[in-house]
């Protein structure tokens, strides 16, 4: 009778120690599968953030180089007034530098 019972309690036991098991596997497997899902998220949110600054990087890319088209445009317009300024001062004052080159290459001094 007494091995009756030490071999129930060692039943017990053992069953007590498969069931102890399967709550472990199952804790096991319920964090892994919360560890994939807060992986998964965290990609996803990083792709979300990656595709977001990309597009700010895009716009502001966009809005630089259309501020760069219109400064090469003004720069454009500014030379081209200086250009023009240069050459109306140039057709002025050629008579007088003419006039002046002459006069010094023609004056012979001893």
């Amino acid at each position: 009778m007494a091995s009756n019972r030490g071999q129930g309690g060692i039943q017990q036991l053992l069953a007590a120690e498969q069931e102890a098991q399967h709550i472990v596997n199952a804790a096991r497997s319920a964090k892994m599968a919360r560890l994939k899902q807060a992986k998964e998220e965290a990609e996803r949110e990083v792709a979300e953030y990656r595709a977001q600054v990309e597009l700010d990087f895009q716009k502001k890319v966009a809005a630089s180089s259309g501020d760069s088209g219109a400064n090469v445009k003004r720069l454009e317009q500014e030379t081209e007034a200086k250009i023009h300024n240069l050459k109306s001062e140039a057709s002025r004052i050629s008579h007088d530098v003419v006039q002046m080159l002459l006069k010094h290459v023609t004056t012979v001094r001893n």
